[in-house]
Parts: C-alpha cells; structure tokens; sequence
C-alpha cells in the first residue's frame, strides 16, 4: 500500500487575491528542489502571469466529457493516476465534475490521488466551504453552488490562507488582473 500522500489547500478569502499564482510558484518552486510535478487541472482566467507561471510544467491533457449534447473539459484522473507524479497541481478544489467521470466533485478526485501517494496542492475560496454558504448567501445575496465539506480541510496537512487588502484587490481589479476591464463594474 502506498504511503498516503500530502494535501495542501491554497484558501483564498477572495477571487483573484493570488490562489492559483501561488500554487503554480510553490510547484515551480518543489520542481527545481527535484521533484516531479505535473499540472492535473488549471483554470488560468486568461490571466496572463497567471499562465506565463505555468510555463515549464508538464500538463496532463484535460479529457473531454460529453453531457446533454455538450462537451466539457474535466481533468483526467486516470491519465494523473497513471502518471503517478510526486506532486500534483489542482485549480478548483470546489468544481463540480461532469456527470460520467470517476466522482461528482473535484474534491473526491483529489482525494483518490492523494490515496495512490501523490502529494497535491490545491485552491479554493472561502466561499466554497459548505458550512458558510447560508452566511455567504445572506452578506452577498447570491447562492454558491459548488461547495466542499468542511471536513476537506480538516483533513488536509495544510491549509494556506492567500489574501490581499480590500486596496490591493480593488487595484487588481480595476487593472484587470482579475476580471477584463468591461466586467470591472
């Protein structure tokens, strides 16, 4: 039986405070100390550091899955597992898979590799936490729909919280670091 691997959550108090960014440097940063690390999933925003970080890694190839006559692109956890990396780098933590893959959420994949002894370093935001959704819905006025169990990261061997000042992100935002300028408003 493999020694079970490592788990790291990036948790963000916001979107666009730096989650993915810091994920791909910490990677980067575990590949020039020697260990193999490859991307399972990123979901870059058409930020532009954010995929000029991610050049150099290896990337598993998304799969695509076919639901009510669409095609959907979802990490492949049959080709990570096969692969076999020391470290796997996982964006969205909270996404919801596409009906006829392995498991519902991302989170359950994740755990299967962290099962077959890769370490993986995954991102989420605070929002995403099942048991602040009625708050969050109640100080934001809108329902998160793709939440994870608290247990998640209790269970995880680290959790990391990434954020910015209100000042920071607002700067971010109106640069169009996070959203394009025409959504900013």
């Amino acid at each position: 039986m493999p020694i079970q691997g490592r788990h790291r959550v990036l948790l963000g108090m916001a979107r666009g405070v730096g989650k993915t960014y810091r994920m791909l440097r910490d990677g980067m940063l575990d590949a020039e100390n020697g260990r193999d690390v490859v991307i399972g999933y990123l979901e870059p925003h058409d930020r532009d550091a954010t995929v000029a970080q991610s050049t150099g890694f290896e990337t598993v190839p998304r799969r695509s899955v076919e639901h009510r006559g669409t095609a959907m692109d979802e990490m492949d956890l049959p080709a990570v597992l096969r692969r076999r990396p020391e470290l796997c780098l996982v964006d969205e933590l909270a996404h919801t898979n596409a009906p006829g893959v392995e498991h519902p959420k991302r989170y359950e994949d994740v755990y299967d590799m962290l099962d077959a002894g890769i370490d993986v370093y995954t991102t989420m935001n605070v929002q995403h936490l099942e048991s602040l959704n009625d708050q969050i819905a109640e100080l934001t006025a809108t329902r998160v729909r793709e939440t994870v169990p608290d247990v998640v990261l209790k269970r995880a061997d680290e959790v990391v919280l990434i954020d910015l000042t209100p000042e920071a992100l607002i700067d971010r935002l109106r640069a169009g670091k996070i959203y394009p300028t025409d959504r900013v408003p």
